[in-house]
């Protein structure tokens, strides 16, 4: 494996094919600040998205990826289970993932955790102040005490995920909302980084704060020698039958989930 891993940049695509809001702030996909980001910082990337046949995620490209990212929202459903399984195969063998935002609905992250992934939020473009907790962790690097996003969707507890292997991050928003916003778990021989910032309305993957944990997530989750499983939680949930179209938990209040 090169110094920095290899990282596949895996995103649905949907909204800025469909949204022209979307599309003014993403004009190339909101993958392409976040592969710009890593290939300026020395990583071998290729980006992925969901209408690439079997989502751009072949076993050859899997094979070749040390460490995926995962944005997705509109369409989870519309993952191929086959797929799912194949992703959820390499975790196992080794490769990390970087799930970021509404990826905590995703069926690989529903499977990977063993539960719903459910939440409260609300869409009205508020500040969230971004805590770091656990300063010594490596995605902490280069972060300070906190940092802020001036518009966000505010992501509320509780959080339907298993207890995290370690916390890095506690968002807090302007309503006085807090948020297990860093998360990081190990199945298998993979290691697992939920972070929750991205709603698809904002600018937020251009804010430097946000490529910084991005990076440092995608170098902390590749692959390393031994297997530490403590996937206690894995299989309580069928990750294939739950509703995602009613959310749990789900209130909405602003312009747009």
């Amino acid at each position: 494996m090169p110094d920095l891993p290899r990282v596949t940049v895996w995103n649905e695509h949907r909204h800025e094919k469909l949204d022209e809001d979307v599309a003014r702030i993403y004009p190339e996909g909101m993958h392409a600040p976040i592969a710009k980001h890593l290939e300026d910082n020395g990583f071998s990337v290729r980006i992925a998205t969901l209408d690439d046949p079997q989502h751009g995620l072949t076993e050859e490209v899997l094979e070749q990826t040390d460490v995926l990212t995962w944005w997705g929202h509109k369409a989870h459903f519309e993952v191929d289970d086959e797929v799912v399984e194949r992703v959820h195969r390499r975790v196992m063998d080794g490769m990390g993932m970087v799930f970021l935002h509404s990826g905590h609905y995703s069926k690989i992250f529903r499977k990977l955790m063993g539960t719903t992934g459910g939440l409260h939020w609300r869409t009205s473009g508020e500040k969230e102040r971004i805590w770091v907790v656990n300063p010594a962790h490596p995605i902490a690097e280069g972060l300070g005490e906190y940092f802020e996003i001036s518009q966000e969707e505010m992501y509320g507890e509780p959080f339907g995920i298993p207890e995290p292997d370690s916390l890095v991050f506690i968002s807090w928003f302007e309503g006085g909302e807090v948020f297990r916003s860093g998360c990081c778990y190990y199945r298998g021989r993979g290691k697992i980084f939920y972070f929750r910032p991205g709603e698809q309305i904002y600018p937020t993957y251009f804010h430097p704060k946000v490529l910084q944990v991005i990076k440092n997530a995608a170098k902390w989750a590749a692959p390393s020698d031994g297997i530490i499983d403590r996937s206690s939680s894995q299989g309580q949930v069928d990750p294939y039958k739950i509703d995602l179209i009613n959310r749990p938990q789900g209130i909405k209040w602003g312009t747009q989930d």
